[in-house]
């Protein structure tokens, strides 16, 4: 493991608690299969993350572990946190940044002050602080989620979730964030992550889009989802003049 990649994931804004599982899992992978550094470099990774592949029929059939990773508890939910290391682990390898998967259609309320590079760097920084102020307020959501994800986002085939939670019923949400105006590629984004979830789990999934206004194309397409509900964020600044 590279000695950078602490450094790279408390630049992504991850907690540090969160940082301190995924170099713990990168770690335990390392200690099985050796160097993941070796691995990407010689084309090899993708079998590492097919053998932490673990899914819900396998878990049916009571196949065994099929990773070189000992683990004395049922094997499903351990081999996808590691999975999800591998994965994130190889995408800071290939230079990939929280927020990369992400519309790549700036407009910031449409005043071209910025430049492009500039804007995009402002919507990912403030995207990961909704979801930061989201992960500690995630009842604004739903009285009745729960985060699941561990502080970070899951990855599956699609891409990665913002933020995976369960309900009172144990249904999973996708959770997707969008600063500004949420379209239709947003829609197909978030129902990607949900069928990529459903099939990989085996059961019910729901999605809340979360952005700050919705376009009519993507109004008209969440009608047709019904476990797909779109919802608006909001800010507000407050000033105060300070005494000399």
């Amino acid at each position: 493991m590279r000695p950078d990649y602490k450094n790279w994931l408390e630049a992504q804004e991850y907690a540090s608690s969160t940082v301190s599982l995924q170099l713990t899992r990168v770690n335990k992978v390392e200690e099985a299969y050796g160097s993941l550094d070796e691995h990407i470099k010689n084309g090899n990774v993708e079998n590492v993350i097919s053998s932490l592949s673990y899914s819900v029929q396998d878990e049916r059939e009571n196949k065994p572990n099929p990773s070189k990773i000992e683990i004395t508890v049922p094997p499903r939910k351990s081999l996808q946190s590691y999975k999800d290391a591998v994965v994130r682990y190889k995408k800071f390898i290939d230079g990939w940044e929280r927020g990369d998967a992400l519309d790549q259609s700036v407009d910031l309320n449409d005043d071209n002050v910025l430049a492009d590079n500039d804007a995009k760097k402002v919507k990912f920084s403030f995207e990961r602080d909704m979801q930061t102020v989201l992960r500690n307020n995630i009842s604004q959501l739903g009285s009745n989620l729960k985060i699941v994800d561990e502080g970070s986002e899951r990855s599956v085939r699609s891409g990665f979730i913002d933020i995976t939670c369960e309900d009172d019923d144990g249904c999973l949400v996708v959770v997707e964030l969008k600063a500004g105006k949420g379209d239709g590629k947003a829609i197909g984004q978030i129902l990607g992550y949900m069928g990529d979830l459903a099939e990989d789990e085996d059961t019910e999934v729901m999605g809340i889009l979360v952005a700050n206004e919705f376009d009519k194309r993507a109004r008209a397409a969440a009608k047709m989802v019904p476990n797909l509900k779109l919802v608006n964020y909001s800010f507000s600044f407050q000033f105060s003049e300070q005494g000399y």
